[in-house]
């Protein structure tokens, strides 16, 4: 594929951010429940759950200036401030909520002890809420290098300004506390980049406001239905299971930051281009800008989850000890959702407006959790609510396939690079059978066997990539260039800084 049609070339500046961060954001849970018992870890995951169902849903009016600002950047300022103002009005009215019902909170996780962090919970909300159009903004703007070290520093940061209190103090709410300094000094930051990337143009604009409302409410609508059935399984165990046994539910529903770091870089930068060939009427090279991106994420996802399924046990006893054993199944089965995170299906239906019906989607969906989720759970236990979930993300997968095809005017054998897709899932699981057959004759440490099975799992998988020809021949040769610069880079950095070059301990 043409190098002016990939999507990865623009997205790779922001994973670069996010990978940056990678080990210290993966390995934050990991040092906390060292820190704290299984209880108090438990109250921080329901922390977690509570603050972050809010937050979702609230991030509509920022998210919809992935639709605005591409389609009217000379208005982007006044956009910008009213995602802003809206924002703050959204977060101060949770905050109020949460603080005058702290005790009903607690009561509704069964857990007392939460009702101590309400209020840091609601300025947690606020400031990070407000955050949400720092690198929203950046990306629109196309300033995907400055995106990618903003991401960088606050994944970073975020994790520093967590894990000093909580170390030093062995104390949950100063370590919470710490993470809403962070959010607040962020959200300062991003005052100062939105003047001086619009100058003048950041204040708000009543009839640009109304714009936003007719994007912005079926999308949050939209997005209520979407949290609350995304989220109904933890929602089911937190309310009827004491903090410590969420605690072990939640270790194996742990979310992988790496499918993140990918999936939500090249699904902005998607939304972005697709959005630019829709505002010049030039359809044609949509269809080939979301083949790209899904044949890429699937080669990095499909064995992602091979490696999960075949690591599954040693990976979870080794970061949260044996007292989670327990959580490794329910971990095997939450893997496979990672699987669809290749079809990034909303931001097609995002940049075409096809908000009602993600909304329709959505609500389809939370019928069928909400009817399978009771019965599922006590028949199967824990692992049942799970098994609901994915169904549920299964069915919601096909209905946007189905209305995707139709905005792109194209047909189901055209829909999706199912040759790619089909020889990527073959090779993912191929590439596991070796990895299968060591760990069952090694018996060396964990963290040992972790990274031997690792490096097997990816040299297989990469001989098979190369010989089902998954790769082109204008990718490898990029590959080989980044190597290359990467080599050069190695091999300059002990020398002397040439005349009129920056140290990097100026920079």
């Amino acid at each position: 594929m043409p190098s002016e049609e990939s999507t990865f070339r623009p997205a790779m500046k922001l994973m670069s951010g996010r990978f940056a961060a990678f080990a210290i954001t993966f390995l934050t849970p990991v040092l906390l429940v060292r820190l704290f018992n299984q209880s108090e870890f438990g109250t921080y995951k329901q922390f977690l759950l509570i603050t972050y169902t809010p937050y979702l849903i609230g991030c509509a009016f920022s998210e919809c200036l992935f639709y605005f600002l591409p389609r009217d950047p000379s208005r982007g300022g006044r956009y910008t401030m009213n995602a802003l103002l809206m924002l703050f009005a959204s977060g101060s009215l949770c905050l109020i909520a949460m603080v005058t019902n702290a005790s009903r909170i607690a009561g509704m996780v069964s857990n007392s002890a939460i009702s101590a962090y309400v209020p840091i919970m609601g300025f947690f909300l606020l400031f990070m809420l407000m955050g949400t159009v720092l690198e929203i903004t950046m990306i629109s703007r196309k300033r995907y290098s400055l995106a990618a070290g903003t991401y960088a520093a606050s994944d970073l940061l975020r994790a520093a300004f967590l894990l000093v209190p909580a170390l030093l103090t062995r104390s949950l709410a100063w370590a919470l506390m710490g993470t809403v300094i962070f959010f607040g000094i962020r959200l300062c930051a991003a005052f100062a980049y939105f003047r001086w990337e619009f100058g003048s143009e950041v204040r708000p604009d009543t009839q640009l406001l109304k714009e936003q409302w007719v994007y912005v409410l079926p999308y949050t609508l939209a997005g209520i239905v979407q949290v609350i059935q995304q989220n109904y399984h933890q929602y089911l165990v937190a309310f009827n299971f004491d903090a410590a046994t969420f605690a072990i539910y939640s270790v194996g529903c742990l979310q992988i930051p790496l499918v993140d770091f990918v999936s939500t870089p090249t699904s902005n930068v998607m939304m972005v281009r697709m959005s630019e060939k829709l505002r010049d009427g030039d359809d044609r090279g949509l269809l080939s800008i979301w083949h790209d991106a899904t044949r890429k994420l699937a080669l990095i996802f499909f064995p992602l989850v091979g490696l999960l399924l075949v690591d599954a046990y040693r990976l979870i006893t080794f970061l949260f000890t044996t007292a989670y054993v327990a959580s490794v199944p329910i971990f095997m089965l939450s893997s496979l959702s990672v699987l669809t995170a290749a079809l990034q299906t909303d931001g097609v239906l995002r940049v075409f407006a096809q908000i009602r019906y993600m909304f329709v989607t959505n609500i389809v969906r939370l019928v069928m959790v909400l009817l399978l989720m009771g019965w599922s759970l006590r028949v199967f236990g824990l692992m049942g609510a799970i098994m609901v979930t994915l169904f549920g993300i299964l069915l919601a997968r096909i209905m946007a396939l189905c209305r995707i095809r139709k905005v792109l005017q194209t047909t189901y054998p055209q829909l999706l690079p199912w040759r790619s897709l089909g020889k990527t899932l073959i090779a993912a699981m191929m590439a596991a059978i070796p990895v299968i057959i060591l760990n069952a004759r090694a018996s060396a440490a964990a963290s040992v066997m972790l990274i031997v099975s690792g490096m097997v799992y990816v040299a297989v998988y990469a001989v098979l990539v190369l010989i089902f020809r998954l790769v082109s021949k204008q990718e490898i040769e990029a590959i080989k260039r980044i190597v290359y610069v990467w080599n050069r880079r190695s091999v300059e950095s002990p020398r002397e800084p040439r005349l009129g070059t920056q140290s990097p301990i100026d920079v």
